[in-house]
């Protein structure tokens, strides 16, 4: 019995750091958290709840997000003014995600979400982005910086979205920053916005740490390889790989849309029990 218990045991821990290179290789590619693919996994590969697999993903985001920031800012692809007023937007977004969450039907938002996401993988094919400078601020720039923020911070919460999806190709695609500065300063974003949203789960007692710790390390280690793929990609080659991450995000979301949909149906017709 006891053979049985160390083998389902050294399964379960290989399986969450097989998990964090996933989650890693895509952070560092990407500028994503990771989460878009670590949850489901968490969810279909441990046994995981919903809450605890997002907030164990959580955890594991904050040191791939600082070591890829690292890494990216060491090529000089970061845009530290950008970051700190995008973070600043999603912090309060993450507030309003929250407050919003308790409060407004999610049906009609996610799938105009899930239509937003698809929409913006069909701009991210047909447009290529080009690799040159990082973008002067402006009062209009800096206001578009703080909204683009509070939007990732809202559909975080609401959706349990992480802010690389969003961030990446609005400033691909609106603001016109080179990909590789769009990545990169995702990934800085990601970190005070982990942060925060894993003090909120400790109070909540949703986080696994041992779990998020080893996904975090097994992360950390595929981040850098991640970096250095996003730097060998061409523009085109990396546009047309994010669109699929994003067509990926949309169709996990429309699942858990329909499953909702289905659930609530099911409510109504079984009516209130009988006494």
């Amino acid at each position: 019995m006891e053979v049985t218990t160390t083998r389902r045991s050294a399964r379960y821990w290989i399986t969450l750091a097989i998990i964090g290179v996933i989650g890693g290789l895509l952070s560092g590619a990407f500028g994503v958290g990771g989460g878009i693919i670590m949850v489901p996994l968490l969810i279909s590969f441990v046994q995981m709840d919903q809450r605890k697999a997002a907030a164990t993903s959580l955890v594991a985001i904050i040191p791939t997000a600082l070591v890829g920031s690292i890494a990216y800012f060491a090529n000089d692809e970061i845009d530290l003014l950008a970051a700190g007023i995008i973070a600043a937007g999603a912090v309060v977004g993450a507030i309003i995600g929250a407050v919003l969450l308790r409060s407004i039907p999610l049906v009609w938002l996610r799938w105009m979400f899930i239509a937003l996401m698809l929409l913006v993988a069909v701009r991210m094919v047909l447009l290529e982005p080009v690799r040159g400078d990082q973008l002067e601020l402006s009062p209009l720039v800096f206001f578009g910086y703080i909204a683009l923020g509070l939007i990732m911070g809202i559909a975080s919460g609401l959706f349990g979205i992480g802010g690389g999806v969003i961030a990446v190709p609005a400033l691909v695609a609106i603001f016109g920053i080179s990909d590789l500065v769009a990545k990169g300063t995702s990934l800085l974003v990601l970190i005070p916005t982990g942060v925060v949203g894993t003090i909120a789960n400790l109070r909540g007692g949703l986080v696994d740490l041992r779990a998020g710790a080893v996904v975090g390390v097994a992360a950390v280690a595929a981040s850098v390889p991640g970096v250095a793929l996003a730097l060998l990609m061409t523009p085109r080659v990396s546009s047309i790989l994010f669109a699929a991450l994003l067509v990926v995000a949309a169709l996990q979301l429309a699942v858990k849309a329909i499953r909702a949909q289905r659930k609530a149906r099911a409510a109504r017709k079984s009516g209130p029990t009988p006494a």
